[in-house]
């Protein structure tokens, strides 16, 4: 069954649409690219999904094991490279809230990081590099 239908809407645009939800999100071309950066571009989603999937499943290990990482803070960078033109490197920085974790609680959390979906479904070339603030 199809999960996301996508139409596209000309000027280097498209609307993605999101079945089971009805939610969409639009994508541009990044300015760099000819496009007007007006919407997030598709390497910004590859990007965004890498520090999203982590950080759902770091979500799912603290809550199994009762630690409280609500307000944890994602920042993501995306870093492109040419011929061919591709993400070369997302950068994934973790901010997590001042809760006075113990190191058992960080390691547990940390553990994860890079053996959930989207890690685990990109190219060994792309690098993946995860940062830790706590």
């Amino acid at each position: 069954m199809t999960t996301i239908k996508t139409i596209y809407l000309g000027e280097l645009r498209t609307e993605n649409e999101h079945l089971q939800s009805g939610n969409k999100v639009i994508t541009d071309a990044p300015t760099d690219n000819r496009g007007k950066g007006e919407y997030f571009s598709p390497t910004d989603l590859l990007a965004t999904a890498l520090g999203s999937c982590i950080m759902t499943i770091m979500g799912i290990k603290a809550r199994d094991n009762g630690i409280d990482i609500e307000g944890t803070q994602v920042d993501v960078t995306k870093i492109m490279a040419s011929d061919p033109r591709r993400v070369a490197e997302v950068v994934v920085e973790f901010t997590f809230p001042a809760k006075n974790y113990t190191n058992e609680e960080k390691q547990l959390v940390e553990s994860v990081a890079g053996v959930s979906p989207v890690p685990l479904s990109l190219h060994p070339d792309l690098v993946q590099t995860i940062k830790f603030n706590w």
